[in-house]
Parts: structure tokens; sequence; C-alpha cells
């Protein structure tokens, strides 16, 4: 997985600005879901898609398929942070790689819940003062 999503980041053009402002893609949580077995080194096709992004995590759909079957699917909240370990917002990536802001296609819900589940969604404000 990680180098089909490596190869995504690479076909984006991505890396000649991450090098450059000294961003890594970091992987925050994954889910794989698998529906038939492979045996080892049977070859397989993975797709890779960005199907959103927030201010915290691009949310990616990784598919792996044999002979036009389906393999298994996989959920990935990805995000980028700088040489200090800081997080990189994506909305920041998305700028900075594409040249302008690009609004995010809306988030599935089956993807929201997971993204919720497991603390990756962005975070509401707080409404709560502190005295």
């Amino acid at each position: 997985m990680d180098v089909a999503r490596n190869t995504q980041v690479a076909d984006l053009g991505l890396f000649p600005v991450a090098r450059r402002k000294g961003w890594a893609p970091v992987v925050a949580a994954s889910t794989m879901k698998y529906r038939r077995s492979l045996r080892s080194f049977e070859r397989v096709e993975i797709t890779t898609r960005i199907i959103a992004w927030d201010e915290r995590m691009f949310y990616l759909e990784q598919v792996f398929t044999r002979e036009g079957k389906l393999y298994a699917r996989g959920i990935v909240a990805s995000r980028f942070l700088d040489r200090k370990g800081n997080r990189i917002s994506a909305l920041d990536v998305v700028r900075d790689a594409m040249g302008e802001n690009l609004a995010s296609p809306e988030l599935p819900e089956d993807v929201a819940a997971w993204a919720r589940a497991m603390d990756v969604a962005p975070r509401e404000p707080s409404t709560t003062s502190k005295s």
C-alpha cells in the first residue's frame, strides 16, 4: 500500500513541492477489508485515489483487484508532516501543489463515520470558555 501511495504522490507531482518545503507524507489511520485471499507472489492491481480532503487529512481509497475481481479495499487517512513533525494542513498542501485553492469533493458518509471513529475527522471548535 505504501508503494502505491508514494507512486500516487509522485504522479500528482507532489514530491518536488514536498521536498522543497521539507514535508513527508504519513499515514494517520488505515482500515482494510479483505474479500478474497491472495497467495504469496500473486500479482494484484492496486488503484489509489484521493476521495476528499479537509484541513487535517487526505482521505484515500486503495482497491486491490485481480482479473477484474475485488480482493480488498482500504481506507487511509494521510497527512504531511514537516521536518520537525508539525502537521501541515491538507488545504495548504493542495494550494501549494496546485497553485490554487481547490474545493474537496464531498466526503462519503461511510468514510466520514470511519474518520470520526478513528479520531482523524476535523475537530469542532471548542465551545467551552476557559476562565
